[in-house]
């Protein structure tokens, strides 16, 4: 081999690495706080300042909150409704009178025109205080009225969202089925364009619709057909149950907790709807139904952390006055480990919940692994703190006498509802995944020479040297410490993504004990960035809140289990394990 055919061979290969730079280190505008991790960057500018209400709008919330407390003091007894099975009448239209059931809607229109924020401080206490009421709430609010608000016409919006926002009328939003569940996209619901092109003709079932069997007006995702394509869609559709063939199979479904909500099993048997009801765009039924769904996940964010604080406030007045063995509980170590694990996560999640409501109200227009993350972490928390209030409680949980077992059994449905979280955990890592696989393909697909072992090596190497510590401001001297830890976290995260993508390529989209670690991981991260935000912006107090504080340092730790789980695993021998019990007879 000559030195000039040598110097031509380096010269290609230099030029091969400045474009597989510029491929792998070029990114996109920070947009999503959740994305950019994937990328080991931290997009503060989105998390930073810690999101507040303006002092107008504390004002009204603090106003709204207290009439609520009064009311709910009075007339919620949330044992009677899990008992009876029934939210009363009453309480729904307190709750009206009181515009729960409108706050976000424009003032215009009636409702109180709250932002995500104000409007989760509302769920907040709600959630504390009564499951079916909030999840109730929700239901009509978050995702049933929402999708109208969003998508609706001018004209549909006339009709339908004044009563729905006074709370004449109650809104529900109609999509599982046998097949679809988490699995959206299989609705197998039909909707049939008439001959003469005046309605849709909707034949299907509909099951496990909170508001279902009261709902004066629903939305309903059906399959249509959509001109200039050979398949079908799904369209969402406005749907009143005067219309012909609606059916309420079962009013309401006998369930393990949240009694109180009224959730229906629907039929529609030739069921002729107006053209004029199609909610958004034909064949963007899906679109529809995402986008709620995740203003939805973040009132149930909100929802959850009142009952964390329920919870955590029990348990606390229990252990300072139960004695045992001559001393409070409290004075135990295994139960001062579940206290102070209980308040960390309580922590978490308000923070969470107002940093995702935040980026809603900016008017982000990508939230959605933001909205999934906040979901699944703080329904999976509140399962532990549920748990761990049980257990300080001993056997007096148990009984019907208090209100845990009430809490324990409402707690359970939170891991399934709006979306099951093993399902979110997959869709977190894959959709993080995306944008840093799809550059490393393209650095691959620049290669002319396909050695996989050398571009392995080169991303491992030049991504170490050139995936700078991202930088996490922090004001408060105290927390620099903290800053610095997270940003290696940060950084460390971006390193194992791109490795992880390398070793598995295209089947990582198969491998579920893959993703768990990395959405993991990408949840505590998330869930410490938002917790180190809000000590900063309460940097005034002093000393800075232990509890939040400890969280962070155990925080850190998970992330690090997450990670070396990567390479440290037993991911082999459960697939062994598990092919071996399914096939057994």
């Amino acid at each position: 081999m000559t030195t000039e055919t040598k110097s031509a061979r380096e010269l290609e290969r230099d030029k091969q690495v400045r474009q597989a730079e510029e491929l792998l280190f070029a990114g996109p505008a920070h947009r999503s706080v959740a994305k950019e991790l994937f990328h080991g960057r931290f997009a503060a500018g989105l998390v930073q300042p810690y999101p507040r209400l303006t002092p107008t709008e504390q004002n009204q919330v603090d106003a709204s909150l207290q009439e609520l407390k009064d009311f709910c003091d009075k007339h919620l007894d949330p044992d009677a409704i899990d008992r009876q099975a029934d939210i009363p009448r009453s309480v729904i239209d307190g709750l009206a009178h009181l515009g729960v059931l409108g706050m976000t809607a424009p003032e215009a229109m009636g409702g109180r025109g709250f932002s995500q924020l104000a409007y989760c401080r509302i769920l907040e206490e709600l959630g504390g205080r009564c499951s079916s009421t909030s999840i109730f709430v929700n239901a009509h609010h978050s995702i049933g009225m929402r999708a109208l608000l969003l998508f609706g016409t001018e004209p549909q919006k006339q009709q339908w969202l004044p009563d729905l926002i006074h709370g004449r009328k109650l809104a529900a939003f109609a999509l599982t089925e046998v097949a679809a569940g988490s699995d959206a996209s299989n609705v197998q619901t039909t909707a049939t364009l008439s001959d003469d092109g005046t309605h849709y003709v909707l034949n299907g079932q509909k099951r496990y619709i909170t508001n279902g069997g009261i709902a004066d007006v629903l939305t309903v995702m059906a399959r249509t057909t959509v001109p200039g394509r050979t398949d079908t869609a799904v369209t969402a559709f406005l749907v009143t149950p005067d219309l012909p063939g609606f059916r309420v199979v079962e009013p309401r479904m006998e369930k393990v907790g949240i009694r109180g909500t009224a959730t229906a099993k629907l039929a529609f048997e030739n069921m002729p709807v107006p053209k004029e009801n199609i909610l958004g765009p034909l064949g963007k039924g899906l679109r529809v139904a995402l986008t709620v769904l995740d203003f939805g996940r973040t009132t149930f964010g909100a929802c959850c952390t009142g009952a964390a604080k329920t919870c955590l406030r029990l348990a606390t007045e229990h252990a300072k006055t139960r004695v045992q063995f001559g001393r409070p509980l409290g004075e135990f170590d295994l139960v001062r480990q579940k206290l102070t694990r209980m308040a960390g996560w309580t922590y978490a999640m308000e923070a969470m919940t107002s940093v995702t409501a935040g980026l809603i109200d900016r008017g982000l227009e990508d939230y959605m692994l933001e909205t999934a993350m906040l979901k699944v972490y703080s329904t999976e928390a509140l399962w532990t703190i549920v748990n761990d209030a049980f257990q300080i409680h001993g056997g007096a949980a148990y009984f019907c006498d208090k209100p845990l077992e009430r809490i324990l059994r409402d707690a359970r449905i939170n891991q399934i509802g709006e979306g099951a979280n093993e399902v979110l955990t997959s869709f977190i890592a894959l959709v993080g995944m995306r944008e840093p696989g799809e550059r490393l393909k393209a650095i691959w697909d620049s290669l002319p020479f396909k050695n996989l072992s050398l571009l392995g090596k080169f991303v491992t190497e030049e991504v170490s040297r050139r995936f700078v510590l991202p930088t996490v401001p922090v004001q408060a001297p105290a927390l620099a410490s903290r800053a610095r830890t997270l940003s290696q976290l940060i950084r460390s995260f971006g390193l194992a993504v791109e490795q992880a993508l390398m070793k598995h390529r295209e089947e990582i989209l198969e491998k579920q004990l893959v993703q768990e670690p990395i959405a993991l991981a990408a949840m505590e991260l998330y869930a410490s960035i938002c917790v180190l935000a809000r000590l900063d912006a309460e940097r005034s107090m002093t000393p800075l809140d232990p509890t939040a504080d400890l969280f962070l340092q155990q925080s850190a730790r998970r992330i690090r289990q997450a990670l070396r789980q990567l390479k440290d695993n037993d991911d082999v021998a459960i697939d062994k394990a598990a092919r071996g019990m399914l096939l057994a007879r």
